[in-house]
C-alpha cells in the first residue's frame, strides 16, 4: 500500500515538473519582435515560391559558417593563400570548426555564386577575415578592400553592413566611444539571408489570420507589393542596391511603401554622368539613368526584369525574352540574339574599381568584373 502511494506521488510530481517546463518554455519567436513571424512560416502556404527562394542569392547571402556552406578547399595545397610579401594564410578544418590561420570562420557573407567572404566574432564584435573565395578562379583571394601584400585581421564590421547582408542582427549594446559609435553584438544571433519579411514586411498578423481562416484566399494584413507606386517598388530594392551611402537610420526598419530618402542622406558624391559611376553596387542609379528606364515613363522597375524569388541570374534567355516585352519590333543583324542573349552586349560585365583581387599565379591584383545595370549600346563590344 505504501509503495503504491509513493509511486502515485512520484508520478504526480513528475507531471508537475514536466508541465511547469512546458509552461515556462518560450514560444519560438523572431528576434525582430512580435510583429514578425518565424521565417519558415511562409513555407506553409507559399511552398512553391519558398522552394525556389531557397536557392536564390537573397536567401543565401549570409549564413552560419560550416563545411557545407563555405566555398573553397581546406585540403593542401589548395588551402593556402600566398601574399606578395611572402607571408601566407592557411585554411584548416579542425574538430572545433573551420579556421583561417588562428581565426575561426563564424559567418559566411555571399551566396557563393561569384564570391564569398567571412567574418569572425571576438568580444562582442565581428571582424572580416582577410582571405575570401573567388568562384570564377576557384581560388582563395584577398578580401575586398584588403591589401594583397600582407594579412590584416582587424577590419571591424559595423551593423550597417548587416543591413544588406542579413535580415536582422541582434545588438547587445550601442554606445559612444570618443568620436565613434561602438556596437556589441550577440554572437551568431541574426536572421540570415534576406528573408520574405525583409521585402514584404512583418507577417505575424498575416500568418495568424490565415492559420485560423485557411479557407480565406485573399491575403490579409500584408502590403501588396504590386499595388505600390513604381517609385515605392524601386525604393524597396534600392535600400540595398544603390551603393554605400550615409544612413539616417538602420535599413532593417524599412517597410514596403517607405521612401528611400527617409533612410539615407542624399548622395552628393554621385558623378554627373552615369558612365562615370562604378559598376559595383549602384544598380538603382545605373538603371534609372538608362534610356529603357527613362522612356518607360514610370513603368519600369527592378521586377520588370527580375523575379526575386528564383535563381535565374545565369539564364540569359529568360532576361532576353523580357527585353522583348518592350522591344518586339526591334531589328538586329543577328536575329538569334534577340531571344538568346541581349544582356552580354547591352549590360556587359565591366571592371569594378571597388574590388580588386589577387589570386594564385598573379603578380598584382586585377579588378573583379560586375554586370552593369546601365542599359545602353556599347559600341566597343558590338564591333
Amino acid at each position: 500500500m505504501y509503495s503504491r502511494q509513493l509511486f502515485v506521488c512520484g508520478l504526480i510530481i513528475s507531471c508537475i515538473i514536466i508541465l511547469s517546463q512546458c509552461i515556462g518554455r518560450k514560444v519560438e519567436t523572431d528576434i525582430r519582435g512580435e510583429q514578425y513571424a518565424v521565417a519558415t512560416s511562409c513555407a506553409t502556404c507559399h511552398k512553391s515560391i519558398w522552394d525556389t527562394y531557397l536557392a536564390s542569392a537573397h536567401n543565401n547571402t549570409s549564413g552560419l559558417a560550416s563545411i557545407s556552406n563555405v566555398s573553397g578547399s581546406f585540403l593542401p595545397p589548395d588551402n593556402v593563400f600566398h601574399y606578395s610579401n611572402g607571408s601566407k594564410v592557411t585554411m584548416e578544418q579542425r574538430d572545433s570548426g573551420l579556421f583561417q590561420g588562428t581565426y575561426r570562420f563564424d559567418i559566411t557573407i555571399g551566396s557563393g555564386r561569384k564570391a564569398q567572404t567571412y567574418l569572425y566574432w571576438k568580444e562582442g564584435k565581428y571582424f572580416q577575415l582577410p582571405v575570401s573565395y573567388f568562384v570564377p578562379a576557384r581560388q582563395w583571394a584577398n578580401s575586398p578592400g584588403f591589401p594583397a601584400t600582407h594579412p590584416k585581421f582587424d577590419r571591424l564590421i559595423p551593423g550597417t553592413c548587416f543591413g544588406c547582408h542579413s535580415s536582422m542582427v541582434a545588438l547587445k549594446e550601442v554606445k559612444m566611444e570618443k568620436l565613434h559609435i561602438a556596437e556589441e553584438f550577440e554572437r551568431n544571433k541574426m536572421v540570415f539571408g534576406i528573408d520574405c519579411q525583409r521585402c514584404h514586411g512583418p507577417a505575424a498578423e498575416h500568418v495568424q489570420f490565415h492559420t485560423e481562416h485557411p479557407e480565406e484566399k485573399d491575403g490579409r494584413y500584408m502590403v501588396r507589393v504590386r499595388a505600390l507606386g513604381n517609385q515605392q517598388q524601386l525604393d524597396m530594392c534600392a535600400i540595398c542596391h544603390s551603393g554605400l551611402k550615409t544612413p539616417q537610420k538602420a535599413p532593417f526598419g524599412f517597410r514596403p511603401g517607405d521612401a528611400l530618402s527617409d533612410y539615407f542622406y542624399p548622395d552628393l558624391s554621385r558623378p554627373v554622368k552615369a558612365t562615370e559611376m562604378d559598376v559595383h553596387g549602384n544598380q538603382y542609379q545605373l538603371l534609372s539613368a538608362s534610356e529603357c528606364f527613362i522612356k518607360s515613363k514610370g513603368i519600369m522597375n527592378c521586377s520588370t526584369c527580375h523575379d526575386p524569388h528564383t535563381n535565374e541570374r545565369s539564364n540569359m534567355q529568360v532576361f532576353s525574352r523580357r527585353c522583348m516585352n518592350c522591344h518586339r519590333s526591334v531589328e538586329h543583324k543577328n536575329t538569334a540574339v534577340l531571344t538568346e542573349n541581349c544582356i552580354d552586349c547591352h549590360m556587359p560585365a565591366l571592371p569594378s574599381s571597388a574590388i580588386t583581387l589577387l589570386t594564385k599565379g598573379q603578380a598584382s591584383p586585377t579588378p573583379d568584373s560586375v554586370r552593369t545595370h546601365l542599359i545602353a549600346i556599347y559600341t566597343r563590344l558590338s564591333q
